[in-house]
């Protein structure tokens, strides 16, 4: 794509061609589709007109836009932080390096949030721990527009792109978000129908034999669980029944091999019909408990 040799125009099909086949040798999971989408940014279109467009031929300035991103990508940059937007449960979320690419494993806590909470369906008080772009936050507020929906944070920076994705996605008004440990920004009498946790469960011996797309880019902040990946969770379900009005649902995301572990953390706090909720993957994803009457 460089030489200056070449007489052969640089046809939108040969530019995605040339750099899918660059990607592929490089190990990328969906060098294709990567392609497509780098050069749809680049050149401020969808992916649908650059497969239209086949046939057009590129502009030096343009090329060089695309050269720039394809360059970001053979880093290992993930694909969301190099188009700035990342689809969650049906909705844009905009993305950066300050939070953890959304996951569509992370829909079954949406999920399992409303599905569990029928009974509470007009009205209720939501917290979203550990919020970081707010896409679990807002994705339910979304959905339940009665709903008050607080998300916090440990990073003020996620809290302010949080607060922006609400703003984007237009339940602004019904939510509030908070920088800090846990429930400790929260006012001393606060209660909810519903906490949601995705909390940092990656045991730390593991973080760095995570894709390089993981471990080089994402914080490790919203990765890190600490040594054997519970360390944040066991504090969430601890000090979580304290914050649930009886009746109300605890629901945390968990790695693929703790849900039996996450479970009897909840049992052992005294939650009463536990369930364990599978990914859209095959996987066990999501812990959920309700707080029974004291």
């Amino acid at each position: 794509m460089n030489r200056v040799e070449d007489i052969e125009p640089w046809t939108i099909a040969r530019v995605v061609r040339w750099a899918g086949e660059d990607f592929r040798r490089r190990g990328l999971d969906s060098p294709r589709l990567d392609a497509e989408l780098l050069l749809a940014h680049a050149l401020g279109v969808d992916r649908i007109r650059v497969i239209i467009d086949a046939a057009r031929t590129l502009g030096p300035d343009e090329l060089a836009r695309y050269r720039e991103l394809i360059r970001r990508r053979r880093a290992r940059e993930p694909l969301a932080y190099i188009l700035g937007e990342r689809e969650f449960y049906g909705l844009l979320f905009r993305v950066d390096a300050r939070v953890l690419v959304p996951r569509a494993d992370s829909e079954a806590l949406v999920d399992v949030a409303l599905e569990r909470t029928q009974s509470w369906s007009v009205y209720g008080r939501a917290l979203d721990l550990c919020t970081g772009s707010g896409c679990v936050a807002v994705a339910f507020a979304k959905r339940r527009g009665g709903w008050h929906v607080t998300g916090v944070d440990l990073s003020g920076d996620a809290v302010e792109l949080a607060r922006e994705n609400a703003s984007r996605s237009g339940v602004i008004w019904g939510a509030a978000f908070f920088a800090g440990s846990l429930f400790e920004p929260l006012a001393s009498g606060a209660r909810f129908e519903l906490v949601t946790a995705n909390p940092p469960y990656i045991p730390s011996a593991e973080v760095e034999t995570l894709a390089p797309e993981i471990r080089g880019f994402e914080p490790r902040l919203a990765l890190d669980g600490g040594p054997d990946g519970l360390g944040v969770t066991r504090r969430i379900v601890s000090e979580a029944r304290s914050r649930l009005v009886p009746g109300g649902l605890l629901a945390v995301e968990t790695h693929h091999d703790q849900g039996e572990r996450v479970a009897a953390l909840f049992a052992e706090a005294g939650y009463v019909s536990i369930e364990r909720r599978r990914d859209y993957g095959g996987h066990e994803r999501v812990v959920s408990g309700v707080r029974g009457s004291d």
